[in-house]
């Protein structure tokens, strides 16, 4: 990966970060952006975000996400100036809650072993 590229992701992280959190604090106060991941071409984006909670809390950050993602893109549009601004396509990060449960484990592990 380029190292453009990898300023777009990161530039691109930051401003949804920014963008759910100032102009939709009640929705977004349990969702994390965790990484992105913009196509060469920069015409689509994989937006991975974490979500603190249980599975209810899970769904409705799905059901958020996809609903706002259009009006997420404008905004985005109007922060950024790239020659293509790519479609956002959001997807649950499960890498954070297995590192959660290993963790878990490992402490777990620790205590047995005292």
């Amino acid at each position: 990966m380029g190292q453009r590229l990898v300023r777009v992701n990161e530039l691109i992280k930051r401003e949804i970060s920014d963008i759910i959190h100032t102009r939709y604090q009640k929705e977004a106060v349990c969702i994390t952006i965790s990484n992105v991941s913009v196509a060469p071409d920069l015409r689509q984006a994989q937006v991975n975000y974490s979500v603190i909670g249980n599975e209810d809390q899970k769904n409705k950050a799905k059901k958020f996400l996809n609903q706002k993602k259009v009006e997420i893109r404008l905004i985005l549009g109007k922060r950024i100036v790239l020659k293509y601004l790519p479609a956002l396509n959001f997807h649950f990060d499960e890498s954070v809650e297995q590192s959660y449960r290993i963790n878990q484990l490992m402490d777990d592990m620790g205590l047995e072993g005292e």
